[in-house]
């Protein structure tokens, strides 16, 4: 706590420091330079000459248990971002990022992933109920050379999910260095809506992570130290691609919005501020569309959006400086003053036509407070939940299986958290006592967290009891993460006690 908490002083008073030599006659340039260098704006300086990548559709099997088989190789490879050389990089069945899986409700999925990097490593699906077993998650390592086969069933509504590493200290690294993909679930509900659904034509991934290079190409991984947040890029990827444009061919395009970013909180909308729709966020469809001209992602959070285009019209989606609820030192040396022109959408000269959005999409399952059979409290400062770090040895508690939970999580530092809990998609009951807004309407299983704000959330942990191997709950800026700032759970059955975790990093490196 004193370690953390010295450091966000000293991140403070470097900042008051810079902003105090802009107001004296001592030091101006420099403190102009400080102030004002931290500050990204690309508006209207991106030239948009590259094709967005689309990631390509996994290859699946039918094994003889009647599984969809995956298979998803980590490797190194290198690639050429135009930043004066090429890059060298990670990635899943190519240089960079990986492909998409897909998959239905009630299939039961295997996946084989094999450790090819050369480091051990793991690969947590984001978002997923699954066991813990399989969650991916520091206690599943994979040694290099070694192939790791989670297997489970798909038990929940259709929804933009993800997949990257989860090594306990070094995920900001791995996931920086490429190694990250989309996992997206169907199912019948959402397949009987009128929705653009045809993947890579009008219903398009968009991945977008910032990272900063050297003049050589090289990948710059070095922390900002006045930040206290990790990585701030001043260069943006969508998909993998610098510089993307859409070609669009529909009047209406269905964009999968992922901040796949380490640190970076986004304010995504479109430069001539149109408005589009908000269908659905980290756990799949809201009940209704919400139009919008604004969705704030922090890393990890996602949101499916529908914009309307009209023939041989661009538009350049855009994120606008986010309002991540702290002061304004600490706001500028986070990326809350940046701006990014992101993806141009290039409309065709003659468009297909497509339907209306529903204004009703799916039912969800309002669950009830009053049926919660715990409340837990939850304080993020520092490097620390509760004022602890996290030990892979300790449990900090038990949730017994088939009950509901109310968790109250509150900011109590100056800057920027995401909070993420695996295994469950919950939902906001209240931000600072308030009704939450409606992208918050929905399913999440990750919210951004802003000072003084205690936000309320309530999930159910229907099946899935173990109780030596636990789930995760961390901030999700990748640095607060690999810093500590993470605790760990267990499902038990009625009356039992929580037991002990394997023991060790890389404990479970398959092989």
């Amino acid at each position: 706590m004193a370690g953390g908490g010295s450091r966000l002083w000293l991140r403070v008073l470097l900042g008051v420091f810079s902003v105090a030599l802009l107001l004296c006659g001592v030091g101006t340039a420099v403190g102009t330079w400080v102030w004002t260098g931290k500050v990204v704006d690309t508006r209207g300086e991106v030239d948009f000459v590259n094709r967005l990548a689309v990631p390509p559709l996994a290859e699946s099997r039918i094994d003889g248990q009647g599984r969809r088989v995956f298979d998803l190789r980590a490797q190194p490879g290198q690639r050429d971002f135009g930043q004066g050389g090429p890059t060298a990089t990670w990635g899943f069945n190519g240089d960079y990022l990986g492909p998409t899986l897909r998959a239905k409700r009630g299939e039961q999925v295997l996946v084989n992933v094999v450790n090819g990097v050369g480091r051990p490593t793991s690969v947590h699906w984001h978002g997923m109920h699954l066991p813990a077993v399989m969650d991916g998650g520091p206690h599943q390592m994979v040694r290099p050379g070694a192939t790791w086969s989670p297997y489970w069933k798909v038990d929940q509504p259709a929804a933009t999910l993800w997949y990257h590493p989860h090594p306990h200290g070094e995920t900001a690294e791995h996931v920086y260095r490429g190694l990250a993909g989309m996992f997206i679930l169907d199912d019948e509900p959402s397949a009987a809506l009128a929705l653009p659904r045809r993947y890579g034509v009008d219903d398009i991934p968009v991945i977008v992570q910032d990272r900063k290079f050297e003049s050589d190409g090289r990948l710059d991984e070095a922390n900002s130290e006045l930040g206290g947040i990790g990585i701030l890029g001043d260069t943006l990827l969508v998909n993998g691609t610098v510089g993307p444009y859409l070609d669009v061919s529909t009047e209406r395009v269905r964009l999968r919005l992922l901040n796949g970013s380490n640190a970076r909180t986004y304010d995504f909308g479109f430069a001539d501020n149109r408005a589009f729709e908000l269908i659905g966020t980290d756990g799949g469809l809201l009940e209704r569309p919400h139009r919008t001209g604004r969705i704030r992602l922090s890393p990890g959070e996602r949101a499916e959006v529908v914009v309307s285009m009209l023939p041989a019209e661009r538009v350049v989606l855009r994120s606008y400086p986010p309002n991540q609820g702290i002061d304004f030192v600490n706001d500028r040396f986070t990326g809350g003053d940046d701006t990014f022109d992101v993806l141009e959408l290039r409309a065709a000269a003659s468009l297909a036509t497509s339907p209306e959005v529903p204004d009703r999409l799916v039912p969800v399952e309002r669950l009830d407070p009053a049926s919660a059979a715990e409340t837990r409290r939850f304080r993020l400062s520092g490097r620390q939940i509760n004022g602890r770090r996290m030990d892979l040895d300790r449990i900090d508690f038990a949730v017994t299986r088939g009950s509901t939970e109310v968790w109250e999580i509150e900011k109590q530092d100056g800057t920027p958290h995401s909070f993420h809990v695996h295994d469950v998609q919950f939902q906001v009951l209240s931000v600072d006592g308030r009704e939450p807004p409606p992208e918050l309407a929905g399913w999440k299983d990750t919210v951004l967290l802003t000072a003084g704000d205690s936000i309320r959330i309530i999930a159910r942990f229907a099946d899935y009891p173990d109780p030596n191997m636990p789930y995760m709950f961390h901030c999700h800026l990748l640095y607060h993460e690999d810093q500590g700032m993470m605790g760990q759970f267990v499902v038990v059955e009625p009356g039992q006690r929580p037991g002990r975790p394997p023991s060790g990093p890389g404990h479970a490196q398959h092989g």
